[in-house]
C-alpha cells in the first residue's frame, strides 16, 4: 500500500513498521471481532508495556488510513497478540470481519509508552470505555496489591459483557453514555473530590471527556502531573 504523509511523519519521529499475519478470527457478541495475529518481530523489537498500542494501516478506497488499537494479551515468547475491533461502518471493521488466516496488514509502532510510577501506586483511578477497556485490563494485570476504582462508559448493554479483569478488591462503576459524554464527566468529577498522594489517575476515553476530567484533576484538585496519565482514544465532536 502506498503510504501517505502521515506515514512519513511517523517514520520521521521514529516509527517502526512491521507486518502482522492473521492466525485466527472470531466474533465477540454481534458488535466486535477478535483477531489473533503473529506480530513477527514487533514484540521482540519493541518490548511490551501496559496499555501498549499500535497503528494499523487500512486500504480506504485506494487511500491509506491508519487507526490505533491496543494489544490484548501480548506474548513475548510467541510474538502473538489479539486485537479487538468494534464493528462500526468503516474500512477497519470491513477488514476485520473479512480477514482470514494468512492475511497480512501493516502496523507502525510510534507514540505508545507507559511505565508504572516508582514506587508503585497504592491506588488506581481508571476512567475508560469499550475502546480503552483492553488497556484497563493490562493495568489491572500489573497493579499488584494496589486496589482500583474504575469507571467504564458504555454505549449499549452489549459492552457491559466485554471482559473486565477486576479483582475482589477493585470497584467498577458502569456509566451509560449520555449527553455526549457529560454524564461520565459528572460521575467521575463528583466522586473524585480530594487528592490521594500515592494514587495513579489514568484517563482514556472520548477526547472532550478526557480533557474535562484531566482539567478537574490537575486544576480543580491539584493532582501532580506525574500522577496523571491521559490519552484521548477517539473524538465525537
Amino acid at each position: 500500500m502506498k503510504r501517505n504523509w502521515e506515514a512519513l511523519v511517523l517514520k520521521a519521529f521514529g516509527g517502526r513498521n512491521f507486518q502482522l499475519t492473521v492466525l485466527e478470527s472470531e466474533p465477540v457478541g454481534d458488535r466486535y471481532q477478535r483477531l489473533l495475529v503473529d506480530g513477527g518481530e514487533l514484540l521482540r523489537t519493541c518490548g511490551i508495556h501496559p496499555t501498549m498500542w499500535i497503528r494499523l494501516w487500512f486500504d480506504n478506497d485506494g487511500r491509506p488510513h491508519q487507526r490505533a488499537y491496543t494489544l490484548v494479551d501480548p506474548d513475548a515468547a510467541s510474538g502473538r497478540f489479539h486485537l479487538v475491533f468494534a464493528l462500526h461502518d468503516g474500512c477497519a471493521a470491513r477488514w476485520a470481519t473479512t480477514a482470514r488466516p494468512g492475511d497480512t496488514i501493516e502496523a507502525t509502532v510510534q507514540g505508545s509508552a507507559f511505565t508504572l510510577p516508582d514506587p508503585a501506586p497504592a491506588r488506581l483511578y481508571l476512567v475508560g470505555d469499550a475502546a480503552s477497556l483492553p488497556a484497563v485490563n493490562s493495568l489491572l494485570d500489573v497493579a499488584g496489591p494496589a486496589s482500583a476504582r474504575i469507571w467504564i462508559e458504555y454505549a449499549h448493554d452489549g459492552e457491559r459483557t466485554l471482559p473486565l479483569r477486576t479483582r475482589p478488591h477493585d470497584d467498577v462503576v458502569w456509566v451509560p453514555r449520555r449527553d455526549e459524554g457529560d454524564h461520565l464527566v459528572e460521575a467521575v468529577t463528583t466522586a473524585l473530590t480530594t487528592v490521594q498522594d500515592d494514587a495513579l489517575y489514568w484517563v482514556a476515553c472520548e477526547a472532550a471527556s478526557t480533557r474535562s476530567i484531566v482539567k478537574h484533576l490537575r486544576r480543580g484538585l491539584g493532582v501532580g502531573k506525574e500522577q496523571v496519565e491521559a490519552l484521548a482514544y477517539w473524538r465525537a465532536r
